[in-house]
Order: structure tokens, then C-alpha cells, then sequence
């Protein structure tokens, strides 16, 4: 069965930068598991995937408009410490903020006194990203996986999501969840 819209796809992967180090690989645990086609990992690994089949390897350099995009410097900015309510703030930590345009990963770039500098960019923005992956499954998707539009089950998409799913019961306000997208 090959990779195509609507298909669940297992995937063992190892995600490297342009100097070779490791930001990202599957090796430790389960293989990641996807719905393709919608939006669940980065457009041009599912480019690349597409087509493919159980047992076939794939190694790819994607540029940042395939990956995580450029970097934007009006997304660095400072906000108040009383900000964070309350929680440690150190240089590096990463919260979740909630704005305009929903969940977004914020990272702390300074502290200085009661002003923090965050940058709303994604870690990966701006990178060449070097991905070997190896396909492990490909199957059908369930009638309720299409629904919600991504997989379920212990074995689904491994990144923290805004839903609760727990077997059958998917509680998903708006029935799609939003990834931090792999």
C-alpha cells in the first residue's frame, strides 16, 4: 500500500541540522504515526513521502520554506515577568502562549529585571533540516481518524496536542487538533 492523502503512516525518522547534530529521531521510542495529508508533520517531508511504500527509506535536505519557515524578528519581543504567573523564568525555557492565532511555542531569549524578551519563532525556524526516514506502516485510516483529521490510539501522533483522545472518545472542540508539527 502506498502513501497517499488520507493514509496512516508509521514512521521511524532521525532529524539532524546542517552541522550533522541530532535535534530529533524516533529511536527511542515508538515510530511516529500520522494521518497524511493533513497538516500533521511539515509539508515537504509529506512531499517526499508521498508515494512511497513499507520498507522504503527516505533521505531529504528541506529548506526552511519546506520546514518550519524563515525566521521573523517581529516575533522576538518583551513582555512583563508577571506575565508567566508566577513560574520560573529562566534564559531558554519554552511556554505555550495562547494569542490571535492560536497555541504557539514561545522561547525566552533574555531576562532582565522584570522584562523578559521571548521569541514566538519556531526553534527549528530559519534551519536546513537533514531528515532519514525509514517507513515502518501504511494503512487505511479509520472513519473517526478522517473525521478529527489526525490518528488515534496508543500509538497516534506522539507531540502534546489540545485534545483529550482516550480510545474511542476524542474530545476535540473544533474536531482537529493542533500539533507542534513534526
Amino acid at each position: 500500500m502506498v502513501i497517499e492523502k488520507n493514509r496512516v503512516v508509521s514512521i521511524d525518522y532521525k532529524l539532524v541540522d546542517d552541522d550533522g547534530d541530532l535535534i530529533d529521531s524516533s529511536e527511542e521510542g515508538e515510530p511516529l504515526v500520522y494521518l497524511h495529508g493533513n497538516g500533521n508533520i511539515i509539508p515537504g517531508l509529506e512531499k517526499h513521502l508521498e508515494g512511497k511504500k513499507q520498507g522504503d527509506a527516505v533521505a531529504c535536505v528541506l529548506n526552511p520554506v519546506d520546514g518550519y519557515g524563515e525566521r521573523d524578528e517581529s516575533l522576538v519581543f518583551t513582555v512583563g515577568k508577571d506575565e508567566f504567573e508566577g513560574s520560573e523564568v529562566d534564559v531558554g525555557m519554552q511556554f505555550e502562549a495562547h494569542g490571535e492565532n492560536g497555541a504557539q511555542i514561545v522561547t525566552v531569549v533574555s531576562v532582565e529585571g522584570d522584562e523578559v524578551k521571548v521569541d514566538a519563532n519556531h526553534p527549528l525556524a530559519g534551519e536546513k533540516l537533514h531528515f532519514d526516514v525509514k517507513v515502518v506502516d501504511v494503512r487505511e485510516a479509520s472513519a473517526e481518524e478522517l473525521e478529527h483529521g489526525h490518528v488515534h490510539g496508543a500509538h497516534g501522533h506522539h507531540h502534546h496536542d489540545d485534545c483529550d483522545c482516550d480510545g474511542d472518545d476524542c474530545d476535540c472542540e473544533d474536531g482537529s487538533c493542533e500539533h507542534h508539527n513534526h
